[in-house]
């Protein structure tokens, strides 16, 4: 029987990317939600429809409790179940205009929405999904997916909330991780570092060829270097072991101060 998968912040990047490699590696129903791409959305549906799976797209902030658990509510009742949940939706938003970026002038309403983006989401969907997995006793799997700004933060371009948000992320997959091994569930965590998605056109070539040298393998990473190992942290039968575990997939880049090392400011 098909495995019922919902990805947040699946209307683009790497979020598409594990809707597309679910549908086409195992024929599994997709949960497409995404925040103001209706396009992206139904693109990324059009392209896993072509794998004879069934999908449904959710358009909304994932940062209301709200709207996620709406969201669960009715994934659960057009599919049956779930069986995987990867909160792939975050980012680094605009800082308002006028602040300087440091967090003596940082509005609090900007830290409250990178908190919400960042963190809150995935605990919201994980709520509702955790809850449905335990009542149909489902060996479910909950993939995060965070940074390796969760680890080592990057001053030059603000990254405080967002760092916090998913340094706060990880420990969370380690807390839910250990609360739910017993019932079979798995909670574990992608971290990626540079990948080339469209949000990578904020910097300027200069800037993403500076930062590239910067990383140990020499490049930025591809979306479909990232996809295998989520899909390997949702599998059933090989991470039977394994519980609340952070991984970099990063090229190296957490390792040896890359990100430290950094001397450009860009204001996002």
């Amino acid at each position: 029987m098909a495995r019922n998968v919902l990805i947040t912040g699946s209307s683009h990047g790497i979020g598409a990317g594990c809707a597309v490699a679910f549908a086409r590696d195992e024929g599994a129903n997709i949960g497409i939600c995404g925040n103001k791409s209706a396009a992206g959305a139904e693109e990324v549906a059009r392209q896993c429809e072509a794998y004879g799976v069934k999908t449904k797209i959710y358009l909304g902030d994932v940062g209301s409790h709200d709207f996620c658990k709406a969201t669960m509510e009715d994934f659960i009742k057009t599919f049956g179940k779930i069986d995987v949940l990867i909160n792939n939706a975050g980012g680094a938003l605009q800082i308002p205009g006028g602040s300087t970026g440091e967090f003596k002038d940082m509005p609090m309403e900007y830290w409250d929405s990178q908190i919400a983006l960042n963190l809150n989401s995935a605990a919201y969907m994980s709520r509702y999904a955790v809850a449905d997995m335990i009542e149909k006793k489902t060996e479910g799997r909950i993939v995060n997916i965070s940074s390796v700004h969760g680890q080592v933060t990057w001053v030059y371009r603000r990254m405080l909330p967002y760092s916090a948000g998913k340094g706060g992320l990880n420990m969370f997959t380690k807390a839910l991780g250990v609360e739910v091994a017993k019932y079979g569930i798995r909670v574990n965590c992608v971290a990626p570092g540079l990948i080339f998605t469209k949000v990578i056109d904020r910097y300027s070539k200069e800037n993403l060829v500076s930062f590239s040298h910067k990383i140990p393998v020499g490049r930025g990473g591809q979306v479909e270097e990232i996809v295998p190992m989520i899909q390997f942290l949702a599998d059933v039968e090989k991470t039977r072991f394994i519980v609340g575990q952070v991984i970099c997939v990063d090229g190296g880049q957490s390792c040896d101060g890359s990100i430290e090392s950094m001397n450009f400011p860009i204001n996002i």
